[in-house]
């Protein structure tokens, strides 16, 4: 027979208030009972019916995460920040990855629904009309929202993000400072904020080194170590620049790789800095120069952010900045017979 949360309660030797109180995390309970009722309910096996007390108005304790590609490291990591924090804050998190496609978002979207989740973090815009159907839903049962890495809120909603425009401006004058000129950026299809803040910081840098910018060195892509690569292939056939300006840090590893097969040596012959600082940039050879972005704190504050809007302790939407860091490691070097620039 299904155990209850009666059973756990007389097991435990507590009433059921406070069984419901480690359940949902909430009111005082010193920690000797909360571990005990957590023991019988481990030992018992029982799995609180998060749906029914979400019916009562109390918290499901869950929170959605709707990321783009949780494949690509740097969601990869953020969904780990995001994870442990709420995880400290007593939330569990559902992560959704979409792949950009709107069908599968519609369908997270009626599925966070149904699991009646507390709140939903978003680490992807939403463009689709059916995809914005599904989350006018959400809206319309006051579910509290909030985005990271994006800034391209369709409701009010908290935000946190990087600086992107600084980080743009601060990669391309690392490699100014070293003598390239012909710079080249592999980036995605140019639609999100991210990388329109980027590019903007990329021309300001440009501009003000009074370096022409040649458009036919930009390189679109579909933000995949398969596309990068045949992209970044096809401008060393082309044109072959001195420096990449990569707008991730998987893009900067199959510039390197399309860089290996046809010879070109990193950093000797071609400089190349990536964005993100996740795992790859130091695990790719040679290491990895790249824009750090600060992703534990990014997933803490968001975090943050939600569970302090669902406990209604602010009404006002917050709008977070955070300034993203350079690393300097072994991709980029001085171009050869060039002394190195100092920039104002």
């Amino acid at each position: 027979m299904k155990k209850t949360i009666y059973d756990v309660a007389k097991a435990a030797g507590v009433s059921i208030t406070t069984v419901s109180r480690v359940i949902n995390n909430t009111g005082r309970i010193s920690v000797k009972t909360r571990q005990k009722v957590m023991a019988v309910m481990k030992e018992m096996d029982y799995l609180p019916n998060v749906h029914a007390s979400a019916l009562t108005g109390k918290r499901s304790n869950i929170i959605g995460l709707l990321t783009p590609d949780i494949s690509n490291p740097f969601f990869g990591e953020l969904a780990k920040s995001i994870e442990d924090r709420a995880d400290e804050l007593g939330f569990n998190i559902i992560i959704c990855s979409t792949d950009h496609d709107s069908k599968k978002e519609s369908k997270y979207f009626s599925i966070l629904k149904q699991k009646s989740v507390d709140g939903i973090i978003f680490a992807t815009g939403i463009e689709n009309h059916d995809s914005m159907s599904a989350l006018e839903d959400i809206v319309n049962d006051d579910i509290p929202l909030a985005m990271i890495s994006q800034d391209k809120p369709l409701v009010p909603m908290d935000i946190v993000i990087i600086d992107d425009f600084l980080g743009g401006y601060a990669a391309t004058n690392h490699l100014l400072s070293l003598g390239h000129r012909k710079i080249a950026c592999i980036m995605g299809d140019g639609s999100t904020t991210g990388e329109k803040d980027r590019m903007k910081g990329f021309r300001q840098a440009m501009q003000e080194a009074d370096v022409p910018i040649d458009d036919s060195l930009f390189v679109p892509t579909v933000f995949s170590l398969k596309s990068g690569k045949e992209e970044a292939g096809k401008l060393f056939d082309r044109s072959m620049p001195t420096a990449i300006f990569a707008f991730n840090d998987v893009l900067a590893c199959a510039a390197i790789q399309a860089a290996r097969e046809r010879g070109i040596k990193v950093p000797e012959d071609l400089s190349i800095i990536g964005f993100d600082n996740t795992v790859l940039a130091e695990m790719v050879d040679p290491p990895l120069t790249t824009m750090s972005q600060p992703i534990p704190e990014m997933g803490r504050r968001v975090v943050e952010l939600l569970v302090d809007e669902m406990k209604g302790k602010k009404t006002a939407k917050q709008k977070i900045m955070l300034p993203p860091e350079l690393v300097i490691r072994h991709s980029t070097a001085r171009l050869k017979d060039i002394p190195p620039v100092r920039l104002s």
